[in-house]
């Protein structure tokens, strides 16, 4: 069963913006409107609850952030598809913390959550930025806006219920967990909006994300990772669904989008194992591992593993066995350090003068990247790209780019890999100046 939500777009990762060669840069409104039920509709809408104080506003296309404030909590529907789609997914995100588990909201004291729809042009992504939610309206192409899926919503938000608990940073196994945990809440919001339980669920993340024609079930498959697509742009579905195939590499935070696809299939097979509804047997287990004090930054997927046996009561060797058949060993000892540092390959070397720029990262976790020669721009001035060795020259001269220093990503966040003309440097999105910014959207939009 999948929440229909008119939606074709989602969260995407590195790897498949390098396949579709540009960024991958819900339909849920006051009323989730559509749920496809093995072959039939089903209308969810009496099940969306109300929640916690949130406020929903747009940037209107623009980079601004929060924007104006168009709606909030109590409020009746807006007429902006994005805004009561964003309105609905929070609800009911809210709802799912605070009546399961007893959490008022990301912070557990109530904070009110801000939200942000038309986020930039043709945006492809959603993120969780410290402060608030955000969501672009998608590229028109592969993606549709990002709101349009009740996942979205769920998975962004328990990013900050992950950062206001565990803290689990972003990188290696300790992201891979990050992700794993927003996707394991998101399909625990879509379960009970939809009354199914766990054996009933279809386990896909994004199965309304993607437009017509592209072929894929979804975004993600907690209960067969690796099989969401397959398709002549986007490619095979890499997640691995056993330890041994653990990815290892600079792209994505060390694959953050790809490796959490072992932790989800442990959380599908105990929550099978255990029975009843996702959200209140394995998701219960997964939250109070998520906030039991075993749980660290640095915490990998053993530790992980070893701090949900503990909270697991009587369905431990239930829980014990889902993470044995994914590879990772149960360590009584507790939660361990997995986190390697992240290592900075040195971009390839240039040619001429020549700007590259990769993007990794985001909810769907696709690397695009795309280079331009500039001896090349200059000799064609009517080009879109004849400002691109002007803005070089000045971020050059301004030292801009060899002053900036990464700081900690951001969950979901896009990851820029920039080389101009020999100087390189890796930035989260929030580090980009404005000439940065612009270096960026001209070089990924001459690789489309």
């Amino acid at each position: 069963m999948t929440l229909g939500i008119r939606a074709r777009c989602h969260f995407v990762p590195p790897y498949l913006m390098r396949r579709l060669g540009r960024l991958a840069d819900a339909e849920v409104d006051d009323r989730i409107r559509t749920a496809r039920a093995r072959g039939g509709d089903v209308d969810v809408r009496a099940t969306a609850i109300a929640g916690p104080s949130w406020t929903v506003h747009t940037a209107e296309q623009t980079r601004d952030l929060p924007g104006r404030p168009v709606r909030t909590a109590g409020e009746s529907v807006s007429g902006d598809d994005a805004v009561d789609e964003a309105a609905t997914g929070i609800s009911g995100s809210l709802a799912l913390f605070e009546e399961v588990y007893g959490r008022s909201s990301y912070d557990g004291q109530g904070a009110p959550v801000s939200l942000t729809v038309h986020y930039g042009r043709d945006y492809p992504n959603a993120f969780w930025d410290g402060t608030q939610l955000v969501f672009g309206d998608g590229d028109g192409e592969v993606f549709d806006r990002f709101t349009r899926s009740v996942d979205v919503l769920a998975h962004e938000l328990t990013h900050a219920v992950t950062e206001r608990t565990a803290g689990l940073v972003y990188q290696d196994q300790p992201g891979a967990l990050n992700e794993s945990l927003s996707d394991v809440f998101a399909s625990c919001l879509k379960q009970r909006l939809l009354g199914q339980e766990a054996a009933d669920g279809d386990w896909l993340i994004g199965a309304e994300i993607f437009l017509p024609g592209v072929q894929a079930r979804g975004l993600r498959d907690l209960r067969a990772p690796g099989t969401a697509y397959d398709d002549p742009r986007l490619g095979t579905d890499p997640q691995p669904g056993h330890l041994d195939d653990c990815v290892v590499g600079p792209d994505d935070n060390g694959g953050v989008h790809i490796n959490s696809g072992i932790p989800n299939r442990a959380f599908h097979l105990a929550a099978v194992g255990i029975g009843g509804t996702s959200w209140e047997g394995a998701g219960r287990v997964w939250y109070d591992a998520l906030v039991g004090g075993d749980v660290g930054p640095d915490t990998d997927f053993a530790g992980f593993a070893a701090a949900t046996v503990a909270a697991a009561g009587t369905h431990a060797e239930t829980v014990t066995r889902a993470w044995a058949e994914v590879g990772v060993p149960v360590d009584p000892a507790g939660a361990a350090s997995g986190g390697a540092a992240p290592s900075w390959p040195a971009s390839p070397p240039g040619g001429r003068r020549t700007v590259r720029v990769q993007r990794s990262g985001g909810f769907i976790g696709r690397t695009t990247e795309a280079s331009v020669d500039l001896d090349e721009v200059e000799q064609r001035s009517d080009d879109e790209l004849a400002e691109l060795p002007r803005l070089v020259a000045r971020v050059q001269q301004q030292g801009d780019l060899a002053a900036r220093r990464p700081t900690h990503p951001m969950p979901d966040m896009f990851l820029y890999d920039l080389d101009l003309c020999g100087s390189r440097a890796r930035l989260p999105e929030h580090q980009l100046t404005d000439d940065l910014r612009r270096i960026v959207d001209l070089v990924l939009r001459s690789g489309r």
